[in-house]
């Protein structure tokens, strides 16, 4: 780990105004199998405690999934605990490795009932001490979340490589060419007239059902990364979305992976994954 409180101070004096940390559990023997690391969240617990010393905001981000909800209500109280000033109960988004590990991942529906009457109760309870933002699994809603707030439309982010995205998974959608901070255009001339940020902003990319939804101007279509991830093709409408012609298989998938006996994690490497077997768990 090459984070120092000392670096993260520098940080906070250079203009780091908030830090949110990802937790796979409550206890170390889930959250490092997840993150397929040894120690990993002894560190993460560490760098939050940094976090508040330096009285820097900071959001727990819980990622959930079938094999840790049942955890939710101690990592809520974890939260409290490292003193949060918001807790993200996020279920996984499924791109990139989490796709990979969807058949591991996927939660059942009766979980996600039972997530729903935690996160709610813990909502009213902790009023003005824990803010929570729930986030429900694409794979069993009914309408598409406003990706990023739109397409280009409210956020960009720079990856370590300086390609300005329009979001953390923009990259995963090929055929796209992405400007760096490192070219000699400027960040706000990548974000007025690049090809890449103008491709999906708005509506007028739009083919039906989103065309003449009347939803188009609150969704936006949804998430182009899942689009492109489950149709091939970024301008279709996400199958999160009950227009697409896709929903119900998308629906009947996720019932069917959650109900599955598959629990092995593919962990990411260059060699395109490590299965999980036995106590190697990607570390």
């Amino acid at each position: 780990m090459l984070l120092t409180r000392e670096r993260l101070a520098a940080l906070a004096d250079a203009g780091l105004c908030h830090v949110q940390i990802s937790f796979q559990g409550n206890e170390p023997a889930v959250a490092d199998r997840v993150a397929g690391l040894k120690n990993a969240h002894e560190k993460k617990i560490e760098v939050a405690r940094w976090t508040r010393e330096l009285e820097l905001p900071l959001t727990v981000n819980a990622v959930m999934h079938r094999q840790n909800l049942h955890q939710l209500a101690d990592i809520v109280q974890m939260a409290v605990d490292l003193d949060a000033d918001r807790l993200e109960v996020a279920n996984v988004q499924y791109y990139g490795w989490a796709l990979k590990n969807r058949a591991a991942l996927m939660p059942t529906l009766e979980q996600i009932e039972e997530t729903s009457r935690i996160v709610e109760e813990a909502a009213v309870r902790l009023k003005g001490i824990l803010a929570i933002d729930y986030v429900v699994p694409d794979y069993y809603a009914l309408r598409p979340k406003k990706c990023m707030g739109g397409w280009g439309r409210q956020f960009f982010n720079i990856s370590p490589a300086g390609k300005v995205l329009p979001c953390h998974a923009a990259e995963s959608i090929t055929g796209l060419e992405f400007e760096s901070v490192r070219s000699n255009h400027s960040i706000a001339w990548i974000w007025q007239n690049s090809e890449a940020f103008n491709r999906y902003r708005g509506t007028g990319w739009m083919k039906e059902p989103c065309r003449s939804c009347e939803f188009r101007e609150i969704d936006f279509g949804g998430c182009r990364c899942q689009a492109f991830a489950l149709t091939g093709d970024a301008g279709n409408t996400d199958p999160a979305c009950t227009l697409s012609p896709m929903h119900e298989q998308l629906f009947k998938q996720a019932e069917l992976e959650a109900a599955s006996e598959n629990t092995r994690f593919v962990y990411r490497n260059f060699a395109g994954g490590t299965l999980e077997t036995g106590d190697n768990h990607g570390a």
